[in-house]
């Protein structure tokens, strides 16, 4: 019987709790990977620069007005909680997390800049990670930011997280500069996350849709989604993900629309030609990527499960933004505690490889085509 069988249908949306509200408890240990933390030292450092001033305005417009005023009020209300350690432990706390995988703010990327600022930009991101993790190792853990529009560059950084700095990974967007990370411009980088086994967690910031979705939020309601399927289609159809087997993809908000329309790609790479630039249908790489529970229904959530299989799927509440979902039980809760201890804890034991917890055996990701 498939996951979506197996949930209790309930009258009415579920509106999730804010950051720091006490919601229901769950079996076991909880480990949140989708949560991010704002550096106010990047933003000194670039505050008068050209191209930071005119990335901003691109953005702006992108937004929307009504979203930019909106976006302004709430960012210095939620200051607090994206840089202060015992505000987020207050909330983790309530929420019933135990553990935030933390990863720099997406509004910091900066691709824009130049390589001497830009290893500048990334160091600032990456101390104030492990300054975090350092004070209260128990319940943070580090993944970093690189240069990301200098390939070699992010390869040297990324080697020096992993190998030194005790990161798991790194945080990426989906597009640098114009250019898909799939683009083979950018196989340095993939190169050395392969060789290292790294957590790469991809989340989008901004869509190529500009404008046209600059009314309602519409910009990070459809088009954040949007660039994430996207970016996974691309990895898959150009055989980056045959090129590059050991590398950990996370992709943010439960993998954007793919996992649930991914017949439509199956159906393309059978019966066209310039659709098989990968050696597997397209759902089997699903079996290969994790993906966030940032779904907001149980019944969505389901049906991620029956598509990629409970074990690709980690606890992710985008901390502490207002589009994330601080309730995992109105998500969990109907579901069987196996299902939930996996979701909770062990599929990110497996996926962070943390020696501290008993992960689940077996099912590992595939790096063949399923049968």
């Amino acid at each position: 019987m498939g996951a979506t069988a197996s949930i209790v249908r309930r009258c009415g949306a579920v509106r999730p709790a804010a950051p720091g509200t006490q919601v229901a408890q769950l079996p076991g240990r909880k480990i949140d990977l989708h949560c991010h933390l704002h550096t106010p030292a990047v933003e000194q450092l670039i505050s008068d620069h050209p191209k930071r001033q005119a990335a901003a305005a691109s953005e702006a417009r992108a937004v929307g007005a009504a979203s930019v005023d909106i976006n302004a009020r709430k960012f210095a209300a939620l200051a607090p909680k994206l840089t202060q350690v015992d505000e987020r432990l207050r909330d983790m706390d309530a929420m019933g997390v135990d553990v935030q995988v933390i990863s720099p703010s997406p509004l910091q990327y900066h691709y824009w800049a130049e390589p001497d600022l830009a290893d500048q930009l990334v160091r600032l991101q990456n101390e104030a990670v492990a300054s975090y993790c350092a004070r209260h190792p128990e319940r943070f853990i580090g993944l970093g930011a690189v240069a990301l529009q200098d390939p070699l560059l992010a390869a040297r950084q990324l080697d020096c997280l992993i190998r030194k700095g005790g990161f798991k990974g790194v945080e990426i967007s989906t597009l640098v500069n114009g250019r898909d990370i799939a683009d083979r411009f950018f196989d340095p980088f993939w190169k050395k996350a392969d060789e290292l086994g790294a957590v790469i967690f991809i989340h989008p910031w901004g869509t190529t849709l500009d404008t046209r979705l600059a009314d309602h939020y519409l910009m990070n309601t459809i088009g954040q989604p949007f660039e994430t399927t996207v970016c996974l289609s691309k990895l898959i159809f150009s055989g980056a993900l045959d090129r590059f087997t050991r590398v950990k993809i996370l992709a943010a908000h439960g993998g954007g629309y793919l996992p649930l329309y991914v017949g439509r790609s199956n159906h393309a790479y059978a019966v066209r030609s310039d659709a098989q630039g990968c050696l597997c249908r397209p759902a089997d790489y699903l079996k290969r990527i994790w993906f966030d529970s940032l779904v907001y229904e149980p019944e969505q959530l389901a049906r991620l499960i029956d598509q990629v299989g409970v074990k690709q799927i980690v606890l992710g509440t985008d901390y502490p933004f207002d589009m994330g979902h601080y309730d995992p039980a109105s998500l969990l809760e109907d579901f069987d505690e196996r299902t939930q201890r996996l979701i909770l804890e062990e599929n990110a034991a497996t996926l962070l490889d943390l020696p501290y917890v008993a992960a689940s055996q077996g099912d590992a990701p595939a790096s063949r085509c399923q049968e």
